[in-house]
């Protein structure tokens, strides 16, 4: 991937799995390589505001080497379907907690209303 595109983030997470992506979805084979001639690319200038660490950053794995690239495609493209299919579902239990909060503030906040 092009790191240096505006494009590009990474997050690390707590088990140590990094996660590289185009934010806009642009680069399919991601993590490994961004399309040629990407038509969204724009060179990232200034990272204003940003506080980088004194860590190294990991170099990206590379690219299963016994996979071809429409097969490694196809199983991204599968692995993103099933999320697709979840996320829903997991949007209206999110949205239905988030409503059960709203109810108990509510609640409480009567009590020194006059």
């Amino acid at each position: 991937m092009r790191e240096e595109c505006k494009h590009f983030q990474s997050r690390t997470y707590k088990s140590g799995e990094v996660a590289r992506f185009c934010v806009l979805g642009n680069a399919p084979d991601q993590p490994w390589s961004c399309p040629e001639n990407c038509l969204t690319y724009e060179r990232r200038f200034v990272d204003v505001g940003w506080s980088h660490g004194t860590l190294v950053a990991r170099p990206v794995e590379s690219a299963p080497p016994d996979v071809p690239v429409e097969d490694r495609r196809e199983l991204l493209a599968s692995a993103s379907e099933i999320v697709n299919a979840i996320a829903p579902e997991l949007i209206e239990e999110r949205r239905l907690e988030l409503d059960e909060l709203e109810k108990k503030k509510r609640k409480g906040g009567k009590f020194w209303r006059r």
